[in-house]
C-alpha cells in the first residue's frame, strides 16, 4: 500500500462537506469494519516505490473510548489536512499514514482496528472514517495502548528502517492510562495464528522503539487526563516521550513538529516550523534532543 499522493487543496475541499456535520454523521460504522478487523493480518506494509522513493512510515493510534471519540472528528475535519500539509512543505515528501482504533481489550468488542499505510488524501480521508468508534472502555483504570506497540514491532514491514536506518514514528493518543497486562490468549484471539506469550506493556514499547520513534499524546482536557496521578503513570512509562497536550486541537501541530525534529537530521537544513496556538494553551514539546514550550 501507500500509492497516490496527498493533495491539500483536495483535501481541504473535501474539509468543507464535513463543515457542520456531527461525529455521527461522519463515523457511521456501528461495528468494526472488516477490513480494519486484526485477526489474520500478518504484516501491514510501508515501502519505496517510483512514486515514493523514500517513504516514511507513521502510525496514529487513536483512542476511541469515550470522549475520545472528538479526535478522530478533529483529524478528518482540519487536523490531518494541517499535520500533512506542514510535513509535506517542510520537505517531507513521501509520508505513509496508518490509523489504528484503540479500545480497552478488557472491555471493548473491537479493541484494536488497523488501517492500511497510505499516502492519498482521499484513502487517507477513507480510512479514517471507516473507524468505529465504540466509545467503550471500563472502570478498570485504563486503555490498551500496548496493543499499538505490539502490532507495530509485530506486524510491520517498513523500508524506512529496513533500506535506511530511519525510524518511523509511532503515535498513541489518549487521556486513560496504559493497561500494564496483554495476555497471550487474548493476542491469539485477537490476531489468529502465531506465535504468542504473556507481555507486560513495557516489554511492547520497547520491542516498538526498535523501529520507531514512539511517543504518547495525553489529552489533559477531560477528567481522566486531568488527574496528575494518570500523568504520572505516563511520565514514569515514556519519560520525555510523553507529551501533555491541554488542548486536542493542537495535536496535529505536535505531531508534526515532532516528526520534523526526529527527522531534520536526516534530511538536511535546520528546519523550523510556526505553530499556532489557541490563547491561553500550553503546549510542551520534548524530542529526543530538544524540548519547546508553546
Amino acid at each position: 500500500m501507500g500509492g497516490g499522493t496527498y493533495s491539500v487543496a483536495n483535501s481541504v475541499a473535501r474539509s468543507a462537506t464535513y463543515g457542520s456535520l456531527s461525529i455521527g454523521d461522519i463515523f457511521t460504522q456501528t461495528t468494526m469494519n472488516n477490513a480494519m478487523n486484526p485477526y489474520g493480518i500478518k504484516v501491514r506494509e510501508s515501502r519505496d516505490s517510483e512514486e515514493h522513493p523514500n517513504s516514511l512510515a507513521i502510525i496514529l493510534g487513536l483512542d476511541v473510548t469515550g470522549s475520545m471519540g472528538s479526535i478522530p472528528h478533529y483529524l478528518i475535519k482540519e487536523g490531518l489536512i494541517g499535520m500533512m500539509g506542514t510535513i509535506l512543505q517542510r520537505g517531507i515528501a513521501d509520508p505513509q499514514v496508518l490509523f489504528l482504533g484503540i479500545g480497552d481489550h478488557e472491555c471493548d468488542t473491537s479493541p484494536l482496528q488497523v488501517a492500511q499505510f497510505e499516502s492519498s488524501d482521499e484513502l487517507l480521508d477513507k480510512w479514517l472514517k471507516d473507524v468505529y468508534l465504540e466509545g467503550g472502555g471500563g472502570g478498570n483504570y485504563g486503555e490498551s495502548y500496548a496493543l499499538a506497540w505490539y502490532f507495530a514491532a509485530q506486524h510491520t514491514s517498513i523500508d524506512c528502517f529496513e533500506k535506511r536506518q530511519q525510524k518511523g514514528f509511532l503515535f498513541t493518543v489518549g487521556d486513560e492510562p496504559c493497561l500494564k497486562k496483554t495476555p497471550q490468549i487474548f493476542l491469539k484471539n485477537l490476531m489468529g495464528e502465531g506465535q504468542f506469550q504473556n507481555y507486560e506493556h513495557v516489554e511492547l514499547l520497547d520491542k516498538a522503539r526498535e523501529k520507531y520513534h514512539v511517543y504518547h499524546l495525553h489529552i489533559k482536557q477531560t477528567a481522566s487526563g486531568s488527574r496528575q496521578e494518570v500523568i504520572d503513570s505516563w511520565k514514569q512509562l515514556m519519560n520525555d516521550n510523553v507529551i501533555i497536550v491541554d488542548d486536542y486541537h493542537n495535536i496535529d501541530k505536535v505531531i508534526a513538529e515532532i516528526i520534523l525534529k526526529n527527522t531534520e537530521k536526516i534530511e538536511g537544513p535546520d528546519i523550523k516550523v510556526d505553530i499556532e496556538t489557541k490563547p491561553g494553551t500550553e503546549v510542551k514539546i520534548t524530542t529526543e534532543d530538544t524540548e519547546i514550550i508553546l
